[in-house]
């Protein structure tokens, strides 16, 4: 088969090796889709260079194969390392290389088989939490002994909440039990559990909070990676405690919960104490106390007779007879002596008293004797005092008598 083209024209249509490659390159690298890709298949060999590790991702079957490159920089960030045989999620974009005229997927992240976005997403979001400090075990906060009201949130048609209910009565009767539902599956999950938190705080009653559900696959377990739900859980006014699926990785709400196990039942035996175990301590605390009391009371006995030992040998009720004498002794001396000054007292009592009697002015005019007073109510005793027609006041033994001075003799 023959071309009737011009040579001319052949010459200016015609591409270099250069052109035609970079023509290539801007195609592959400039798409949208290829410079963020991702590329399922199984490492079929793998090599070291010192500017990174270099390897090739084939489908299972050999049909097709890509070569692959992780630089150094890179490495250290890989969450699963390339080996041969290992079947991974590689996320990366797609470089061409002029000089082999080849192009190779530029690696960033390796993902073991079946994790996929939502894996790299999850440890994005776990480092940045870290991070944030919310991992932090300062942050948690101790659940209170013996709580009187316990918030639940859950699913309502859960086996999970009929768990915590029978675990709850059997271990703890009489506690308040508030029940905040939830959807804890779906995509709805993460608002409605947020909401169930949100409703108990607004309550205020609840002194601690669990959030639980039964197991299931991971899938299902999603909404407990919700960057929602794990800061609604750290900001939460009181204590959470998470106990959901069973036996199996810790999801995020599990490391910024104060405290987290693996099951409903696990929860809600760890946030009551079991009345039984309350009473078996109560008794062993009264044993306690009682043993503490009957060594104190020997303690004391044996204190005691030592003292008296001590007391007989010190002889001491010899002493207080002898000091009672001496007292009794003294008694009588100051007996003694306050007698004889009371009857001294007396004999110059009644000395006095005979003393005063005759000194006495009613004992004087008992005699016959008179007292004359003037006016202003003094004693005349001198005739010069007085004058004629002044009146006067006798008083006698018995009584008074007024007289007017009718003469005055020198």
């Amino acid at each position: 088969m023959t071309f009737d083209v011009p040579e001319s024209l052949i010459l200016d249509t015609a591409l270099s090796v250069a052109g035609l490659t970079d023509y290539i390159r801007l195609l592959l690298e400039q798409d949208e889709q290829l410079r963020q890709v991702w590329v399922t298949g199984e490492v079929s060999s793998a090599n070291h260079h010192r500017s990174g590790l270099f390897f090739t991702l084939q489908d299972t079957d050999g049909t097709a194969g890509i070569k692959c490159v992780v630089w150094n920089s890179q490495v250290a960030k890989l969450a699963q390392m390339p080996i041969p045989g290992e079947q991974l999620i590689i996320l990366g974009s797609i470089r061409v290389y002029p000089q082999r005229g080849e192009y190779q997927l530029s690696v960033w992240q390796a993902l073991p088989a079946g994790v996929g976005l939502q894996a790299l997403r999850y440890q994005q979001l776990k480092n940045r939490l870290l991070a944030e400090g919310l991992f932090d075990a300062q942050r948690k906060r101790s659940l209170p002994p013996h709580p009187q009201t316990i918030a639940v949130v859950t699913s309502p048609t859960a086996a999970a909440w009929g768990d915590i209910q029978k675990t709850l009565k059997q271990r703890y009767p009489g506690l308040h039990v508030l029940f905040s539902p939830a959807i804890v599956q779906g995509e709805q999950a993460p608002e409605s559990i947020v909401k169930a938190i949100e409703r108990v705080e607004r309550d205020g009653r609840a002194e601690v909070l669990i959030l639980s559900r039964g197991g299931g696959a991971v899938e299902e377990l999603a909404c407990f990676n919700d960057e929602r739900v794990v800061r609604s859980v750290a900001n939460c006014a009181i204590p959470v405690i998470t106990g959901i699926g069973h036996q199996r990785d810790e999801s995020l709400v599990d490391l910024v919960a104060d405290a987290c196990v693996h099951t409903p039942t696990a929860a809600a035996e760890k946030v009551v104490p079991a009345i039984s175990e309350l009473y078996a301590e109560h008794r062993q605390r009264v044993a306690a106390l009682h043993q503490v009391m009957l060594f104190s009371e020997e303690t004391a006995l044996n204190q005691l007779q030592v003292l008296r030992n001590r007391l007989r040998r010190l002889r001491l009720d010899r002493q207080v007879q002898q000091e009672a004498q001496q007292l009794a002794w003294k008694r009588q001396q100051l007996v003694q002596v306050t007698m004889g000054r009371s009857q001294q007292a007396t004999q110059h009592l009644e000395m006095l008293r005979q003393k005063l009697a005759s000194l006495d002015p009613k004992a004087v005019l008992q005699r016959g004797y008179a007292v004359v007073r003037q006016e202003d109510g003094a004693i005349a005793r001198s005739t010069a005092e007085l004058a004629v027609g002044q009146d006067l006041l006798i008083q006698l033994a018995q009584g008074e008598v007024k007289v007017k001075v009718t003469e005055v003799k020198n």
